[in-house]
């Protein structure tokens, strides 16, 4: 499987890399040779990055949480496209906005304004507009679509982001390990793999070779939907909930004894007043002279 695997990467030509004048020395374990002013990726480290991604991207999946691949770049665009639909997972393949994870908020109201404008076009309020405000909608409209379509149906900030050439998408990188989601990166020898936590070296001008891996990924994010359904959900344990009913008890017993402690103090009987102090309060008060 493996050497079948580096046979196709081989023909699809992911081992050459750029020139050397372009090269980033941090990118000097993964580059196996230099022949005549390229440089070329080391094919092993090439299959093991991508088996390790292979690995990540199952068990992201498998906990529930979504894969966004990103590939901006003209060689990309339709295999990010053609892979996102595959696996059924979200794609950015025209622009990276700024802010579309760390400003997630605001990226929705945009989506949920895309909606209304759509339900205004199938409505027929559009047309009934004027022509200058009709123009003005369906401008904005397309505008939102096509930057934003690929994330309509994402809800929540994925788990893992698959960015093809590092270099460019450094954005979408930078905003995925702010907020600690993985990465994955297709890495050509003028790119930092310190920017990324799985680096597939390999040539980012190839569309063959984006094309394989991409479908070696979107594999992964198959086997782990399946994981997901095969794994048992957990048992919740019922909530325990405080009973008030030993309080009350309480509350109960307490009652008869003040109840009969009042009794006890209303059947007291007060006893009359000695005569010596009668016949005093009956004598008048002396005046002193």
């Amino acid at each position: 499987m493996a050497k079948e695997l580096a046979r196709e990467l081989i023909n699809a030509g992911v081992h050459f890399g750029h020139s050397v004048s372009r090269w980033n020395p941090k990118m000097a374990p993964f580059i196996f040779a230099k022949r005549g002013n390229i440089h070329i990726i080391d094919v092993k480290k090439t299959l093991k990055g991508l088996l390790i991604a292979r690995k990540l991207l199952a068990e992201v999946v498998s906990s529930g949480k979504d894969v966004v691949f990103v590939g901006t770049k003209r060689q990309a665009q339709k295999a990010v496209e053609a892979v996102a639909e595959k696996c059924g997972m979200h794609y950015v393949s025209e622009r990276w906005l700024g802010g579309m994870l760390t400003n997630f908020r605001t990226i929705r109201s945009r989506l949920q304004r895309l909606e209304q404008l759509e339900a205004m076009q199938e409505d027929g309020t559009l047309e009934s507009e004027s022509k200058k405000q009709a123009s003005r909608l369906k401008r904005e409209m397309r505008k939102i679509k096509s930057n934003l379509d690929g994330i309509r149906k994402m809800s929540r900030l994925p788990g893992a982001v698959v960015a093809v050439d590092a270099r460019k998408e450094y954005l979408a990188l930078r905003e995925a390990r702010k907020l600690g989601i993985a990465t994955v990166g297709l890495l050509d020898t003028d790119s930092d793999p310190d920017t990324v936590d799985v680096a597939i070296p390999a040539n980012d001008d190839s569309i063959r070779a984006i094309d394989l891996i991409l479908n070696e990924l979107a594999d992964a994010v198959a086997i782990g939907k399946t994981m997901v359904s095969a794994r048992p959900e957990p048992k919740q344990r019922p909530r325990r909930v405080r009973s008030r009913r030993p309080t009350l008890a309480r509350a109960d017993k307490a009652e008869p004894e003040t109840v009969t402690a009042t009794k006890q103090t209303s059947t007291k009987t007060v006893e009359p007043p000695s005569q010596e102090a009668q016949t005093q309060q009956q004598e008048p008060k002396q005046s002193t002279s």
